[in-house]
């Protein structure tokens, strides 16, 4: 995460206030509700609800727009949001950015080669005959992997959270610049610190809660953000630069997601500011008609009500341009 120009608050636009005022009241509002939810069935589903409601809009529009955009110049301001919204999403931020933006903008969905995938998130990983996988298969080992992760977070407490060496993916992924890479897994650690804090902190509140209510909920939003990222890319085209996204263009959506429906554009230039990715559709139109790319009618987490969608659609050479 590079900042520019360092005189301003401000790196893009002032109103990416608006996304950290959704990150502290999504911080704040998950320990009142640790604090406050009164026992009973119905209160504590009405919580749950809120706080998978709250994580998965956080990890698939609030953070995601932060990893590809920090919102401050000073990278310090930058590294302390890290922390509370690591705490949000219960993982860090840190590592987001580096399998997400390192990792799946590299290698965009692709398809097997050698047996697997590049992108460790592909929907083609564990698929055949060239295929996306079934969503169920996908749901599960996204969830199973998540889970892992998560206990093996608490049994690195012993070394601080540290990044070890047998941790592959995050090692190969940060940066080779000695500086930059030191500074990259140090903030990793710190993000571990800092959800499993926020974990032990919601259960100092309310032991019972955090069991029945909060960690049920990390589970359903880490489900529903791999429903977001499969329907983001289930028959679209990895091959193609201009085909290798679904996009989805409802205005209250996109009202609501700060423009989340242009993933076709954010695929094609995510370093784009969130507030010009419509700009960016104009720009490439006629490129996206020629290449045939993939628009919803629905979003993507509800991406299964497309029912006319095709799932596979023949290999194509890589665009050029």
């Amino acid at each position: 995460m590079v900042d520019a120009k360092p005189q301003q608050f401000w790196r893009n636009s002032p109103a990416d206030a608006i996304l950290l005022a959704i990150t502290v009241t999504q911080f704040a509002g998950t320990i009142a509700l640790a604090a406050l939810t009164p026992d009973g069935l119905w209160p504590r589903l009405g919580s749950a609800a809120l706080v998978t409601a709250m994580m998965t809009y956080s990890i698939i529009v609030v953070t995601h727009l932060f990893v590809h955009q920090p919102w401050f110049t000073d990278s310090r301001l930058n590294a302390a949001l890290s922390l509370v919204s690591s705490a949000n999403i219960a993982q860090s931020v840190q590592g987001y950015y580096l399998t997400h933006v390192r990792n799946h903008h590299r290698y965009n969905n692709d398809r097997k080669r050698d047996g697997t995938t590049a992108d460790i998130t592909s929907t083609y990983r564990h698929g055949r005959d060239d295929g996306h996988a079934p969503l169920w298969r996908y749901l599960v080992g996204g969830l199973a992997s998540s889970a892992l992760e998560w206990v093996a977070t608490w049994a690195m407490l012993r070394r601080g959270c540290a990044v070890g060496p047998q941790e592959a993916t995050l090692q190969g992924l940060a940066s080779r610049n000695p500086t930059r890479r030191a500074a990259e897994l140090s903030q990793i650690r710190y993000d571990r610190l800092a959800y499993l804090a926020f974990t032990v902190l919601l259960a100092v509140l309310s032991w019972q809660w955090t069991l029945l209510c909060y960690l049920p909920s990390v589970a359903l939003a880490f489900t529903l953000v791999n429903v977001q990222n499969y329907y983001r890319h289930f028959g679209a085209e990895p091959e193609s630069r201009y085909a290798n996204s679904v996009s989805h263009y409802g205005r209250l959506y996109n009202l609501l997601t700060f423009n989340d429906g242009y993933h076709q554009e954010h695929h094609l230039r995510p370093a784009t500011h969130w507030s010009r990715l419509p700009v960016v559709a104009e720009q490439y139109q006629e490129q996206f008609e020629e290449a045939g790319r993939v628009v919803s009618p629905v979003p993507a987490l509800v991406g299964f009500l497309d029912t006319g969608r095709v799932g596979q659609r023949p290999s194509a050479k890589p665009s050029v341009g």
